[in-house]
């Protein structure tokens, strides 16, 4: 006679979450509930809209719970009833207490999008992309009450190619969680795996975005722009101002190119043919996709065909404040 499946509740938020989600649905589990975020208004209508991950429970027809607050009494109940095996999150969006994590039989699985202990925190994904680094990963872990710091399960590295953005990452390391969940959970479940502590050395955070992150200082290298512009594409987009308007500028590219000369004052643009250059420390920047305050998103090449940009500078802006946070 075979044992009963094992309880996995499942909990997590964004669309980061629902491949992992997907993934335990199709297994040999059984998925007690689904817990995620309540509706957030989104829009200018401010609508109530479901997160992706409801949408997918919805669409397996999983269990659903939505609490405001799970660390309160009656949400605790809830998932105590439920008699859990084991946890599973991914990008949930709150700290869970003690308590919840003490419920499930077999231990608490977290699923986070860096190479731990680099980038514990809410936003690993942007600031690994800011930061510039050479690769980042998936790392499973177990949960412990500190923020990003349980004893490493497994590890994978991913490398950043120079084309990604915050977008292109984040679908390859939601795809690699979800297999690395599946490859994990058999081993887990049985007992079969060994946790490591995580290194002492080497433990940065990503802090949540603020808008003073949005800004760019086209004083800085080259790369470390073009780092900034694709470390917040496709959200919430780097930030730029030209004649007192604000611009997000979404795409660029780093150009090697000897024949445009001595870069300009930081921030000036400059018309290449249908190239819309920017002088940064050390070079040009192409870019390649922007957006105009109360316009729609536009390739550069169309917006400079209905102005005068040759010669003028967007404006290089300081951070002016220091916020920090992050959630697990």
């Amino acid at each position: 006679m075979s044992e009963p499946a094992a309880r996995v509740l499942f909990m997590g938020t964004p669309d980061f979450a629902v491949p992992a989600l997907e993934a335990v649905a199709k297994g040999p589990y059984d998925v007690v509930a689904v817990v995620t975020q309540p509706d957030r208004p989104q829009g200018r209508r401010r609508v109530l809209t479901p997160s992706p991950v409801k949408r997918a429970a919805q669409a397996l027809s999983l269990p659903l719970l939505q609490p405001d607050k799970v660390r309160r009494d009656g949400a605790l109940t809830q998932i105590a009833a439920l008699r859990p095996d084991v946890l599973v999150t991914a990008a949930y969006g709150q700290i869970l207490p003690q308590r919840l994590l003490d419920i499930p039989r077999l231990g608490c699985i977290n699923i986070h999008a860096s190479l731990l202990p680099r980038w514990r925190g809410a936003a690993p994904i942007h600031r690994a992309l800011l930061a510039g680094d050479a690769e980042t990963g998936v790392t499973l872990m177990e949960m412990v009450a500190a923020l990003d710091a349980g004893p490493i399960l497994s590890a994978r590295a991913v490398p950043i190619e120079l084309e990604d953005n915050v977008g292109s990452l984040h679908d390859r390391l939601a795809a690699l969680g979800a297999q690395m969940l599946v490859e994990l959970l058999p081993e887990y479940v049985s007992g079969r795996v060994k946790a490591q502590p995580q290194p002492d050395i080497g433990v940065t955070y990503a802090k949540q975005l603020h808008r003073d992150d949005e800004w760019i200082n086209w004083a800085n290298r080259v790369a470390v722009v073009h780092d900034h512009i694709r470390g917040l594409s496709p959200w919430p987009g780097a930030a730029a101002k030209l004649r007192g308007a604000d611009f997000k500028i979404w795409a660029a590219r780093p150009i090697v190119d000897s024949s445009l000369g001595t870069p300009e004052l930081p921030g000036t643009l400059r018309l290449n043919g249908r190239q819309v250059l920017v002088s940064c420390l050390d070079g040009w920047i192409e870019l390649n996709s922007l957006q105009p305050a109360g316009r729609k998103a536009m390739t550069a090449d169309d917006w400079a065909r209905g102005v005068d940009a040759d010669g003028l500078r967007f404006s290089s802006l300081e951070p002016t404040t220091d916020k920090g946070g992050a959630q697990s």
